[in-house]
């Protein structure tokens, strides 16, 4: 009798997850149909708040190399893209600054050449470093003090 028990039990507590099963139907009749969860696919998109749209968006493409999408310096809202068309777009928001949110990070294609290109152009990233989770990193600030990361697996 322990077996039927528990099968009773697991039966019923399946019952109790709204997320994975319908309790009635329509018609008010129980129904034990098995429902998948959501799931999140992908990020498609991260804003950021930015003080000096014409700044930040030419920081973003005249710098990175990110693809305008939509906007543009003298827009309140402007979408970019990496060159991978797969990735994430960018948002820029005008408005007021927005400090200690969190950290973005881009996957560049080779992190010490980035470092010395943004070293060049006179902005001061910390030094490249390799971290004990598998990348190549540094840091830096954008326009509007967003901390921007930017990696690549080891």
């Amino acid at each position: 009798m322990q077996g039927s028990a528990l099968t009773y039990a697991i039966g019923h507590l399946r019952c109790l997850s709204p997320y994975a099963f319908h309790k009635e139907d329509s018609s008010g009749a129980e129904v034990n149909s098995w429902r998948m969860e959501p799931t999140i696919e992908k990020i498609s998109a991260v804003t950021l708040r930015v003080t000096n749209m014409t700044e930040s968006v030419r920081f973003y493409r005249d710098v990175l190399g990110m693809e305008l999408l939509y906007g543009g310096e003298d827009a309140g809202f402007s979408s970019l893209r990496a060159q991978d068309a797969q990735s994430a777009i960018l948002n820029l928001e005008q408005g007021d600054r927005v400090t200690r949110w969190g950290r973005l990070i881009f996957y560049v294609t080779d992190v010490d050449a980035l470092w010395t290109h943004l070293n060049a152009r006179g902005f001061d990233p910390e030094i490249p470093q390799d971290a004990c989770w598998g990348e190549r990193y540094f840091h830096m600030p954008d326009p509007d003090g967003h901390e921007l990361s930017f990696a690549r697996p080891l």
